[in-house]
């Protein structure tokens, strides 16, 4: 049997990836959290429950890896942003001890996290709307508004706000390093991108997420597009993809997608994208082991509502504080 450690089990991500992977005969699921009550740690026996750190504590790398070491764990399997780079910076070191990093390079996560960056990668390959670092001579003039300022770092929606006016964007306090970027009128597309270890793509499925709380679709539509597909593929291999992503477009005013952002992680509408016939957790899984995998996976266009779903269990079986 297979051992899989899956972090961030409270997101929707990872409660994601630790179903498709129970649905395997041939995997044992650990899972890992920061909060005991975090819904996917109930979701494994009780011997696969454990707390660690959160992912920007100190500790948080080595309490990862002496759970992978007491654990027997073959495959880690990390579903939250700030953990990737961290865990990627000791991928030799898990390794050399037995377990296996299924997530981006450092490199593919640095050009990803830092949304200046990839726009920058992905210039001249796709569609990329103007994009400039707030405060420098470049980003003074030249728009036309409404604009969009966002983080140049962060994940979700977090800190973007839409910007009407020149004279509002001089009000704009620059507290951290804030991005400018040409607002897009088109329709918003989600692609799943899964690409194999030596960066072919396996499969991009286009989403549209039609109704969104906290950042997460909850009700949504797969999308038959060979135009969205192969801009979001582009983009995978213009960033080293060789494992699960989520690269998000929009239509500009001709129609044609342009790039948005991409998240280097399995996204918590993942389960729409395998109802729809590709289940990337078990993909890369096989990937990572070294196990043939498809070179191309067809979807259905299938839609999706998502409903609350209680895990009850006794009190005792409750992980203590840690």
């Amino acid at each position: 049997m297979t051992r899989v450690l899956v972090t961030g089990a409270g997101g929707p991500a990872g409660v994601a990836v630790i179903r498709s992977l129970l649905r395997r005969g041939d995997v044992e699921v650990v899972a890992a959290d920061m909060d005991r009550w975090a819904s996917g740690l109930y979701l494994v026996a009780a011997d696969g429950r454990h707390l660690v750190p959160a992912g920007r504590d100190g500790d948080f790398v080595d309490v990862v890896r002496r759970t992978c070491a007491d654990q027997r764990i073959d495959v880690l399997i990390p579903t939250v942003d700030v953990e990737l780079p961290r865990l990627a910076a000791v991928r030799d070191l898990l390794a050399a001890a037995g377990t296996l990093l299924a997530s981006p390079s450092l490199r593919t996560l640095d050009t990803c996290l830092d949304k200046l960056a990839l726009a920058h990668a992905c210039a001249g390959v796709v569609r990329v709307p103007r994009t400039e670092l707030f405060g420098t001579p470049q980003a003074l003039s030249g728009w036309e508004f409404p604009v969009v300022v966002k983080p140049r770092r962060g994940a979700g929606s977090r800190g973007v706000r839409v910007v009407g006016s020149a004279r509002e964007l001089d009000t704009v306090h620059d507290d951290e390093d804030l991005l400018v970027q040409e607002m897009l009128p088109g329709q918003e597309y989600s692609v799943d991108v899964l690409a194999d270890s030596q960066g072919h793509v396996v499969a991009a499925v286009p989403r549209a997420r039609l109704r969104v709380d906290s950042g997460v679709a909850v009700a949504g539509v797969t999308v038959r597009d060979d135009e969205l597909v192969a801009t979001a593929s582009a983009v995978a291999r213009a960033v080293g993809l060789t494992s699960v992503a989520n690269v998000q477009l929009k239509r500009d005013a001709d129609g044609v997608p342009a790039l948005l952002e991409v998240n280097p992680r399995f996204p918590g509408a993942m389960p729409l994208t395998i109802a729809a016939g590709v289940d990337m957790p078990s993909l890369m899984l096989d990937d990572v082991l070294g196990r043939p995998v498809p070179r191309s996976v067809d979807f259905l266009e299938i839609a999706n509502v998502r409903h609350l779903e209680d895990v009850f269990l006794p009190i005792a079986d409750v992980l203590p504080a840690r």
